[in-house]
């Protein structure tokens, strides 16, 4: 092995040190993005526990959330095959 192909111990070249500030910078900004989202999954938590406690159905308004996030074709299409299954096995109203 020649001497240039492995750096000495503490020799670290410009690519490579802006290589290492790069990174940590996106892992920086990686915990500051969790730190918010902790805190937003506490204020939806804090929503959902007002939500009930005004007489709301959490589950419902889960689901209802879920179904929103879907376009209405998409939606179609699986209340659809859920009726054709509920008709399968007799629990059609």
């Amino acid at each position: 092995m020649n001497a240039h192909a492995m750096p000495k111990t503490g020799d670290v070249s410009s690519s490579e040190g802006v290589a290492a500030d790069e990174l940590r910078q996106f892992i920086e900004r990686i915990e500051r993005l969790e730190e918010e989202k902790a805190g937003l999954q506490g204020d939806i938590k804090d929503v959902m526990a007002e939500l009930k406690g005004r007489g709301f159905d959490v589950k419902a308004v889960r689901t209802i959330l879920r179904l929103r996030k879907k376009d209405h074709a998409e939606r179609q299409e699986e209340e659809a095959i859920l009726d054709l299954y509920m008709q399968a096995l007799g629990m059609h109203i």
